[in-house]
């Protein structure tokens, strides 16, 4: 028989009883570990090894900023700020 679709009075007939205590497991069987494959690695896990950057070109750039020699034109800056931003925007779903 298909019980019917809509509310039903809720019984609760059943009576709380004593916890009753599981034996403890038995030993668990050791597995021999398979030999792992050698896999060439992706681009993926080079990178995520160290970031791609160019250590003696900041040290050069830490350098000048220390000197105050390091050229800084607001301009250049929001040049590249707008040209990110346009790229951002490409990549955008509609």
């Amino acid at each position: 028989m298909v019980d019917s679709i809509g509310v039903k009075p809720l019984i609760n007939d059943r009576k709380i009883t004593e916890i009753q205590r599981v034996a403890a497991p038995a030993a668990a069987v050791s597995v021999a570990k398979q030999p792992e494959t050698t896999q060439a690695p992706t681009v993926a896990a080079q990178l995520s090894v160290a970031a791609p950057v160019d250590v003696d070109r900041v040290k050069k750039i830490q350098q000048a900023v220390a000197e105050g020699n390091y050229p800084l034109s607001p301009t250049t800056i929001a040049d590249a700020l707008i040209a990110a931003r346009y790229e951002w925007m490409s990549h955008e779903q509609a």
